[in-house]
């Protein structure tokens, strides 16, 4: 990809800035990574309440960052068919953009631990509620 153009992240609320520096260094390409990341927003819409309940979140610009933890994100990422690499790339994704948003938040702690990953949500669903 070159720098003027960054891959399309659809309805993910991941930036394609994000998704390209993580391609960089991983074995997908960005535009598998953003394939990947709209299959697994359709199902992260509807787990806002139960991540509410048992992680650290944010609030930034109607977009929602929870830190959970990595077995949470594994057992998450295994109803998906993705190959290692692949589920690997997401993870890296969603807690880069989690680590971006928690920076910006105001009075949140932006540390993630190693045993810790990242989720990051669209919030317009979570107002439904």
């Amino acid at each position: 990809m070159t720098n003027d153009a960054t891959v399309d992240t659809g309805e993910a609320p991941i930036s394609g800035a994000v998704v390209e520096r993580v391609a960089e260094g991983v074995d997908p390409d960005a535009p598998a990574i953003a394939d990947a990341l709209l299959a697994l927003n359709a199902e992260l819409l509807g787990r806002h309440a139960e991540f509410e309940r048992t992680a650290d979140y944010v609030t930034v610009d109607g977009t929602r960052a929870y830190r959970i933890d990595r077995d949470e994100w594994a057992t998450l990422i295994d109803e998906f068919d993705f190959e290692d690499p692949m589920a690997a790339a997401v993870r890296i994704t969603h807690t880069e953009q989690a680590r971006l948003l928690f920076t910006t938040a105001v009075d949140a702690d932006d540390r993630f631990t190693p045993d810790e990953a990242g989720v990051v949500v669209g919030i317009d669903t979570a107002e439904q509620f």
